[in-house]
């Protein structure tokens, strides 16, 4: 979503896989890369392209049966030295879209405080031992998802993302390493350890271990410093009397935030931001700005949908006005921007 970046499947990726393409007036469709090549300072802002040359965040939705592998996205000097980019991101798990857990409403983040870098090596070493398990989760700890809730993940920390239906901001890039070897009956390849790293470390676990954020990882506050509740964006008592909640549900990164905008039934409002925003409908139905926005329950191939689109900054800072056409449901959506967002800077650490 709201994505100029290419998705990294290996061979199978197909021609424009992982781009958002936006619906032209004729019918026709233009890439937001190419939108914003073209037009990012109107898109953008001026700021923005001066100082990011575009946009580079983007968001996600992942719906996965089993707990993804451990794994890590690398800090910035060390994808640098493969010719990538650090690839934070954040976790929100909507009530809409999780009904069912699979079995694996946890995940797994960082180790127990008093983990040694040898132990860490020693699992590395003894990858595809052990019955294919190469024990790595020993080390770590395993935390209960909560629907409503999020957690901010900065690059060079371990993740094994659970089962929940998950709303994912992120930094446009994808180097990631492999750390467990097999999760349920998931074995994965020892290259997907050993890729992202120079060719002259690959076999040095030593090394390997030490591209990690290590005091991260090992953070006995380890909560206390990357899960968020919901936080106000405003007075909820003045917003409700207005029509509207919005809360902050991804917040404390530099390269993204996100919010829930929730508008009352039959209500219209006036919602201001600092910044350009994508946004996708979890629930209702309505106008921004007179378009059609609806949350579809079922989108067959090649449908076109009005649940996501895209906020250009000048709107966003004069103020859409959206319109809730039902008497009786809300409408929900989630709103994901990129970095120098003024409104979300005064979470930033």
């Amino acid at each position: 979503m709201a994505s100029c970046g290419m998705a990294d499947n290996g061979a199978v990726t197909r021609e424009n896989e992982g781009l958002t393409f936006l619906v032209l007036e004729d019918g026709s469709f233009l890439t937001l890369r190419d939108a914003v090549k073209e037009a990012g300072d109107l898109i953008l802002g001026d700021g923005v392209m001066k100082k990011f040359g575009g946009l580079r965040s983007f968001c996600k939705l992942y719906d996965y049966k089993a707990p993804i592998h451990f794994h890590v996205h690398l800090i910035e000097s060390q994808a640098q030295l493969m010719g990538a980019h650090s690839k934070p991101e954040a976790y929100y798990f909507p009530k809409q879209l999780n009904s069912i857990a699979y079995d694996g409403d946890f995940t797994f983040f960082g180790f127990e405080p008093g983990t040694k870098k040898s132990d860490i090596a020693k699992c590395l070493e003894n990858w595809g031992a052990l019955g294919g398990d190469n024990g790595i989760l020993d080390y770590s700890r395993a935390y209960k998802l909560k629907l409503g809730t999020s957690w901010n993940i900065p690059a060079g920390i371990l993740h094994a993302p659970g089962s929940l239906v998950t709303y994912e901001p992120q930094r446009v890039s994808d180097c990631s390493a492999f750390f467990q070897s097999i999760m349920r009956e998931y074995f994965v390849s020892r290259d997907l350890l050993i890729q992202v790293y120079p060719q002259d470390k690959r076999e040095d676990m030593s090394y390997i271990v030490d591209s990690l954020d290590w005091e991260a990882n090992v953070d006995p506050n380890f909560k206390a410093n990357h899960y968020h509740e919901p936080v106000p964006a405003g007075n909820p008592d003045t917003t409700r009397s207005q029509g509207y909640l919005e809360n902050w549900i991804v917040y404390g990164s530099e390269d993204f935030s996100a919010k829930e905008l929730t508008i009352l039934p039959g209500k219209t409002v006036t919602i201001k931001d600092g910044a350009a925003y994508g946004f996708i409908m979890m629930e209702g139905y309505g106008t921004i700005n007179g378009q059609p926005i609806e949350t579809p329950s079922m989108i067959g191939y090649n449908d076109i949908t009005a649940d996501e689109m895209y906020v250009c900054v000048d709107a966003a800072v004069k103020g859409v006005e959206i319109t809730n056409l039902s008497k009786y449901g809300p409408i929900v959506m989630l709103k994901h921007f990129g970095p120098d967002n003024p409104d979300a800077e005064k979470f930033i650490k």
